[in-house]
């Protein structure tokens, strides 16, 4: 009787460990990306928090405030991620993506294929599909650009954007949201497809909404198979900066409430679609068992676009809206402990941000950021051209105080970005005028080599503002490009102890997989 009790109770005891096990599982799983963000700009931005709520950003009694703290910040779970890929030190975000989609090094420029761009890879996004799990992509940027086409596409060149966004509407995915496609009925190169991707949408059961009533109305109606882009699209078919955003837009936290509404709803799936006959479920996992749940991958990815302009508040701003989103989703987490996972980490670090800088030493003045008004883009697309078109006709560059002597220029500093020409220091100034001369008629007295260093590409007065701006505040900035620093990678939910350490980017892919009971080896072909 007592062997026959010791036995009774061992099978409970395996029962209930087994049982804990797949309760365990993350039903629910967030995948948050940063584009450009690492440490620095995760620093930048609570700094500038902290000035924003009354506080100091010298002081650490105040830094350390909860309300002062990112969400992403205060996860229990930190790791660290190396960001090369397969031929080079600083990665671009198509290699990276590949990396956190595919487990897989590849080379810049290519999405979810090898660096011989001769095989193609299944992302983590489509074997969370083949499970049973429905997904979703938003992104603040084009949802055929580098990072969202990641999770879903496979191409040789990250700007063959027609083919792209063409597979896109062939992946049956539930939810994409965000900015809109950048190549939708063209090819935007040679070697690209041609395709009318809204027909292919339609013919593939999507709704298309594109105004911002409409799509929050899916908060209290949601559907399946719908891509919701914002009304304004600023730049290159992406959302506008988080500084710059219009009232008719929806932030990027709304659009991650609407996902969230439109996933966690009718969670059972079919076998098949009844429409498309495509099968919903495959039986690659452990236990066979039907997952249901979702997969979110939600990017922020303006916030490199900013650090490549090398303007701090822009990126400040769309790294606390990045956040905002993440938040939502520890809303969700709050109502589903045991099913959730959310993983948040960036692609690469960009622009080379410092947290200080050699005319500041160890002091800092966020409270300089607070005058600026509006991004370098806003300011690029309204203030700058219509004052150019005013004052360039018999510009002579060769005059020494062209900036100073305009009085429209000098209120524009002002007014766009709360800086004063007589608080300004004499090599400031110097600067200023320089820039002002070559962004006016695209002369000074710089040598080429001096001008490629100062301004890069970029329109040279808006950046020469922005860093007097940032360097005032004390930030700095090393390049216009991506750099090579490891990213930190932050985690909260069930299994978020796998994100712990140090490790490489495409182990984040097998992580999820391993989470999420995929028990196929990453890189999968296709």
């Amino acid at each position: 009787m007592k062997k026959i009790k010791s036995l009774i109770m061992l099978i409970l005891v395996i029962g209930l460990t087994a049982g804990t096990a797949l309760a365990d599982m993350p039903k629910y799983v967030f995948f948050f990306l940063g584009d450009g963000m690492s440490s620095t700009q995760i620093q930048a931005t609570e700094a500038y928090l902290t000035t924003l709520n009354g506080g100091s950003a010298i002081l650490a009694t105040d830094l350390q405030k909860d309300e002062n703290r990112l969400n992403m910040s205060k996860m229990p779970v930190v790791g660290m991620q190396t960001t090369y890929d397969a031929h080079a030190l600083m990665t671009d975000s198509a290699s990276a993506g590949t990396a956190f989609a595919c487990g897989i090094k590849t080379m810049s420029g290519v999405v979810g294929m090898d660096e011989t761009q001769s095989i193609s890879y299944k992302s983590i996004a489509q074997l969370a599909y083949e499970q049973g799990r429905k997904v979703g992509v938003i992104s603040s940027v084009s949802l055929d650009h580098a990072t969202p086409a990641s999770y879903y596409a496979s191409v040789p060149n990250r700007g063959f954007m027609n083919n792209i966004a063409t597979q896109l509407a062939e992946t049956d995915y539930d939810f994409f949201g965000g900015g809109g496609l950048a190549s939708p009925t063209a090819a935007s190169r040679v070697g690209d497809t041609s395709n009318n991707v809204w027909d292919v949408l339609t013919e593939n059961g999507y709704s298309v909404l594109n105004d911002r009533d409409s799509i929050m109305a899916l908060m209290t109606n949601p559907k399946d198979k719908v891509v919701c882009i914002n009304p304004w699209l600023q730049d290159s078919s992406a959302m506008p900066y988080a500084i710059d955003r219009p009232n008719t837009n929806l932030s990027l936290k709304e659009i991650t409430d609407v996902a969230i509404s439109c996933l966690e709803n009718n969670d059972d799936k079919l076998l098949f679609d009844g429409k498309h006959g495509k099968k919903r479920h495959c039986s690659k996992f452990r236990n066979n068992r039907n997952i249901n749940g979702f997969f979110l991958m939600v990017e922020g990815g303006k916030i490199d676009w900013a650090c490549h302009a090398n303007d701090a508040v822009a990126s400040i701003g769309d790294t606390l809206d990045f956040d905002n989103a993440i938040g939502s989703a520890i809303e969700f987490y709050n109502k589903h402990p045991r099913e959730t996972l959310i993983v948040v980490t960036g692609d690469h670090e960009t622009g080379g941000m410092t947290i200080g800088h050699a005319t500041t030493g160890y002091s800092a003045h966020y409270d300089v950021l607070l005058g600026q008004m509006n991004s370098y883009t806003y300011f690029a697309q309204n203030q700058w051209p219509a004052h150019k078109a005013a004052y360039n006709e018999g510009y002579d560059w060769s005059r020494p105080d062209n900036f100073s002597s305009n009085g429209s220029m000098m209120d524009l500093l002002t007014s766009a970005f709360g800086l004063t020409w007589d608080e300004l220091n004499s090599y400031q100034k110097e600067k200023l005028e320089d820039a002002y001369d070559k962004s006016m008629i695209g002369e000074n007295d710089n040598s080429s080599d001096e001008n490629k260093l100062l301004y890069g590409n970029y329109e040279p007065i808006i950046v020469t503002i922005t860093h007097i701006m940032n360097e005032n505040a004390s930030i700095g900035w090393t390049s216009y490009s991506h750099t090579g620093v490891p990213v930190p990678v932050f985690a909260m939910g069930s299994d978020s102890e796998l994100f712990s350490g140090f490790y490489d980017n495409t182990d984040i892919a097998k992580k999820l997989a391993k989470a999420m009971d995929i028990i196929e080896k990453l890189p999968v072909e296709k």
